[in-house]
């Protein structure tokens, strides 16, 4: 049988191959976060008719050396590379939805197994916890109740996040209450200047604390509380002030009081942003530590993944962050299907850490990553794979042509 007619099939079949590549990233086009499929093609081996031969010298009169005469036996395909370039955002105004601007992937269980995906449609289950368009788990990291991370955030302390509307914040007595603005230099001795303080116990109720200002020398004020349960006055404290008007001591600064059911409330008082110079008395309550029960009614993600939460108590709380993963060698990943990922041989270990670092992009929140198909790129090697096919089919058309000359020389 004609060489040509094997090589002409193998055409044949690599460019349907090719085309079967092709098909797919154009019914891709519209996918998040699809990423497109290359083939590429190669000789497979030639047939030696002749070998090469070495001059046999440098005389006029010796021959010279002749190259190998080979002929080849077809085509193979070499390799169907994923380009794992980013794809163009979408803007979706989905809270849920999450894009990465840059290289990553976000970590999601399937079962038993650790998968990756540029995927970033999620919502949050029945139970709250954040999950992917079916249902597979998206991991990261939790924090503590008081919103702090860990800063060991690595592949190995991975969890499933939540995010539980509704859920509540605990009350938070008040501890510490800054003092700010002025106290008036010019004022007479025994001048007073009464503020009301609003602080929380741990049950979370108010209860409000009148502070008492009254200046004694040159340079020296005392404070005292009333005790909201008794009306009962704290021993006093004294101010001390620096002939520039800054805060120089004071000697007394704790104030406390027990609520009925309640903790006993310890507060520490800050005077030292206080100042004593000839103007209006403005003294007042700064910032005050403490807030009663909240419950969590919204949330948002920023940029590196954390999830802050948003409570009906006008607090916010960091409540975890999404994990992104990284590989060497991101084309080695092997497909699974539904725009799933698992590492490979040739992909490198994955190392998974916060956004933003170690070469890890960003998270673009309420937006959609693109699939990065290029269309009048894909139309165009359709054109071109289509005339390969035709042309090998054309070749193997002219080889049968040939062998039935062949056959008719026996009549």
């Amino acid at each position: 049988m004609m060489r040509s007619l094997f090589s002409a099939v193998s055409g044949l079949r690599t460019h349907q191959t090719r085309m079967d590549v092709i098909g797919n990233n154009i019914a891709n086009v519209n996918t998040p976060g699809y990423k497109t499929s290359r083939a590429t093609f190669q000789e497979v081996f030639s047939q030696t008719l002749k070998g090469a031969s070495s001059p046999s010298g440098t005389s006029t009169t010796e021959r010279g050396g002749t190259n190998p005469m080979q002929v080849g036996l077809g085509v193979d395909v070499a390799s169907i590379d994923t380009i794992q370039t980013p794809g163009n955002l979408q803007p979706t105004g989905r809270l849920t939805d999450l894009a990465i601007e840059g290289n990553g992937f976000f970590v999601v269980l399937d079962g038993e197994t650790q998968a990756y995906s540029r995927v970033g449609v999620f919502s949050t289950d029945g139970d709250g916890v954040l999950v992917d368009y079916e249902g597979r788990k998206v991991l990261g990291w939790v924090a503590d109740s008081s919103g702090n991370l860990s800063p060991d955030r690595t592949g190995d302390n991975l969890t499933p996040l939540s995010i539980q509307i509704g859920s509540n914040m605990p009350a938070k007595a008040t501890e510490n209450v800054q003092w700010i603005k002025n106290l008036d230099a010019n004022s007479a001795l025994g001048t007073t200047k009464t503020t009301a303080v609003t602080v929380y116990d741990s049950l979370g109720r108010t209860h409000t604390v009148q502070v008492k200002f009254e200046k004694t020398d040159v340079n020296k004020w005392t404070w005292t509380a009333t005790d909201p349960t008794d009306d009962s006055t704290s021993d006093p404290g004294t101010i001390t002030f620096n002939n520039d008007g800054s805060f120089h001591e004071v000697d007394h600064q704790t104030f406390g009081f027990t609520p009925q059911g309640a903790n006993a409330v310890s507060l520490k008082m800050d005077f030292s942003k206080l100042t004593q110079v000839a103007g209006p008395t403005t003294v007042e309550a700064g910032a005050v530590d403490g807030w009663p029960t909240g419950t969590l009614e919204s949330f948002s993600f920023d940029s590196t993944g954390v999830i802050s939460g948003f409570y009906s108590n006008g607090k916010n709380l960091v409540l975890g962050q999404i994990a992104l993963a990284n590989f060497r060698n991101p084309a080695g990943l092997i497909k699974l299907g539904n725009s799933l990922f698992i590492e490979s041989n040739n992909s490198g270990r994955v190392e998974i850490g916060p956004a933003g670092t170690a070469g890890r992009g960003t998270v673009a929140p309420a937006a959609l990553e693109m699939s990065n198909v290029d269309l009048a790129e894909e139309f165009t090697q359709m054109i071109i794979t289509q005339r390969g096919f035709q042309a090998n089919s054309r070749v193997i058309t002219v080889s049968d042509e040939l062998l039935q000359e062949l056959v008719n020389l026996k009549r």
